[in-house]
């Protein structure tokens, strides 16, 4: 019998687009009988996360309380939990403290996975060290060998590019998109290589790579050709084509 949660099933259990399915999933988890006690609490907190991404915080802080006193990895867990309820709720020196315990104590038990996860959530709690806390995410990365952890370099990378985008310096935030995007056809999901093909291709209409741009859009429309966004994209090159090419 598994005596942790393993990420595969954590996996085929979420669909953050539907955070109230997700919690009755993981609470009928939960509940299964023959699932260990740690098991059960692990489940729970991530019952607590999708009560988050709900914003019903009291309810999902008072099954976190159920938890306590928690140990290694369930107390990662935890923490990481704890930390994304208060960055949701715009509680984020709050949440920052937690995260940076949350990445202590995985980095203590040797849980990368997790790490890397408090670490991706510190540069979006603490987004004046979001350099800062990508790097360190990348530098738990490196000494990875699990496929399904060196994913998180996806999400590390195109949360730094959007930075770097927003504050006005595209050029950077293009390296990291490609990054992203390297990253995404390694060890990503199909949605993953297509947002990250999105976001490059947006980042180079913002740089006047009209051309450029429009292939990949194109491409990506053959693959899906009800995605709004692509198509938003496609139009806004169509315009700008009259204005940037000759």
């Amino acid at each position: 019998m598994v005596d942790r949660l393993e990420q595969a099933e954590l996996d085929a259990i979420w669909n953050f687009d539907d955070p109230v399915a997700s919690a009755d999933r993981f609470a009928a988890a939960a509940a299964e009988p023959d699932r260990p006690e740690l098991v059960r609490a692990e489940l729970e907190t991530q019952r607590a996360r999708a009560l988050g991404l709900l914003r019903r915080f009291d309810e999902a802080d008072a099954l976190l309380d159920l938890l306590i006193p928690a140990t290694d990895t369930l107390a990662v867990r935890v923490l990481l939990e704890r930390g994304r309820l208060r960055n949701s709720a715009g509680r984020t020196a709050e949440a920052t403290a937690l995260f940076e315990e949350a990445l202590s104590a995985a980095r203590r038990q040797g849980e990368t996975f997790l790490a890397v996860d408090a670490a991706h959530m510190l540069a979006i709690s603490d987004p004046e060290r979001s350099e800062h806390w990508t790097a360190e995410g990348l530098s738990d990365l490196a000494s990875s060998h699990d496929q399904r952890t060196l994913r998180w370099a996806v999400a590390l990378h195109n949360n730094r590019g959007w930075r770097l985008f927003e504050e006005g310096t595209p050029v950077s935030a293009l390296a990291e998109f490609e990054a992203a995007e390297e990253a995404a056809e390694r060890y990503g999901t199909p949605e993953q290589r297509f947002a990250a093909a999105w976001t490059v291709a947006r980042c180079l209409r913002e740089l006047g790579r009209i051309q450029e741009a429009r292939r990949i859009q194109q491409r990506l429309a053959a693959e899906q050709p009800e995605d709004e966004a692509v198509a938003a994209e496609l139009a806004a090159l169509t315009d700008a084509a009259h204005t940037i090419e000759p």
